[in-house]
């Protein structure tokens, strides 16, 4: 029996996901949640085989989950299913630790397929979404990408500098070298194109 513990923040979804997998004969669903933190405290309450996460959600994000499960070394598999049809998240999700990536809009006999695989070890990943992955690098580090995101949902340098505890020229050199990498005019436009890539 493949134990799963569901994590998705929109109910409809969540439901249907879970009539969908007690279908079949040998998958359990332990549980399912609408947040990254209440996914974190369920994984270490219940111990599922498998998790099956989205990647947005509201407190941590589903790949952040991730990362916290194999910092703790949590025998946990994981599996994306998501509406971002991105390269770059499918290569955030992989470096993270994901054994599976799947999109929403797929037939849903496939993810019960991916929990099988994963749960004996293997890997389900979007063929498509594999091909792309590869063909275009993110071009942006950690510190880079962090300081892109908050500016581009509206912080200021000053608000930036005083939450990451950075001075406000290392912020602002590090918007200018996201800017440039991206090949932007500006950190709006360098936002959006990071965050069409998937890279944010």
């Amino acid at each position: 029996m493949i134990r799963v513990l569901l994590a998705e923040d929109q109910a409809m979804v969540r439901g249907a996901l879970s009539a969908l997998l007690n279908l079949e004969s040998d998958i359990e669903v332990l549980g399912s949640v609408a947040d990254g933190e209440a996914a974190w405290r369920e994984v270490q309450r219940l111990k599922p085989d498998v998790l099956v996460t989205d990647i947005e959600m509201p407190g941590i994000t589903g790949l952040e989950l991730v990362q916290r499960i194999q910092r703790h070394e949590l025998p946990v598999k994981a599996i994306i299913v998501t509406t971002f049809a991105r390269p770059g998240f499918l290569r955030r999700a992989l470096d993270a630790g994901v054994s599976g990536y799947l999109l929403k809009d797929a037939p849903a006999e496939n993810l019960a397929e991916a929990l099988r695989t994963v749960h004996r070890g293997g890997r389900s990943i979007d063929p498509q979404l594999a091909l792309e992955a590869w063909s275009e690098a993110d071009p942006l580090n950690d510190r880079e990408r962090q300081v892109l995101r908050m500016a581009g949902e509206g912080q200021s340098a000053t608000d930036i500098a005083a939450h990451l505890n950075l001075s406000h020229g290392t912020v602002r050199n590090y918007l200018s070298e996201a800017i440039g990498k991206l090949g932007a005019s500006n950190r709006i436009e360098a936002y959006r194109l990071a965050r069409q890539k998937g890279w944010l």
